[in-house]
């Protein structure tokens, strides 16, 4: 049935499938099937071309439409993707990250070089110098599992 739809149609079946892609996009936005639906709205543009000549198969039209979807799909990325832009939360996801610099009181005391104090809402082990609870310390660094505090003078 689709197969006779389309042959029936001729070109113009590549044109309804690039449209419908891209309304597609707009339905599920990401940026993806626009580039898909470009390429066929080229294979179909070519096709009105070209429609009649034996050379230009329904295998052949596939084999283009792949690789043009690749293609403007990579170029698309390229050209008109997110560039690298500021953020202004730079460190919104790497929460040890945006610790540094701030001031905490120990909420037990570094012996041996490990202990732990309260920040916001979270519970952090800290090393550095050994220190009495109560002692009032600088986060100097974050190293993926701990804070590394120096205390305040």
């Amino acid at each position: 049935m689709i197969a006779d739809l389309a042959r029936n149609l001729g070109p113009w079946s590549w044109w309804i499938v690039g449209l419908l892609l891209l309304a597609a996009e707009l339905a599920a936005p990401g940026v993806f099937l626009i580039w898909i639906g470009v390429a066929a709205l080229v294979v179909g543009a070519v096709s009105l071309l070209i429609w009649d000549l034996p050379v230009w198969s329904w295998q052949l039209q596939l084999l283009v439409f792949a690789v043009l979807s690749v293609v403007i799909t990579l170029a698309g990325r390229r050209y008109f993707g997110r560039p690298d832009a500021e953020s202004d939360q730079p460190l919104l996801n790497r929460r040890g990250e945006s610790l540094v610099g701030r001031t905490a009181v120990l909420a037990e005391p570094i012996s041996n070089g490990r202990g732990r104090i309260r920040l916001d809402d979270t519970w952090w082990s800290v090393s550095g110098p050994d220190l009495p609870a109560g002692m009032k310390v600088r986060v100097a660094e974050w190293t993926g599992s701990e804070l590394i505090v120096e205390p305040v003078a």
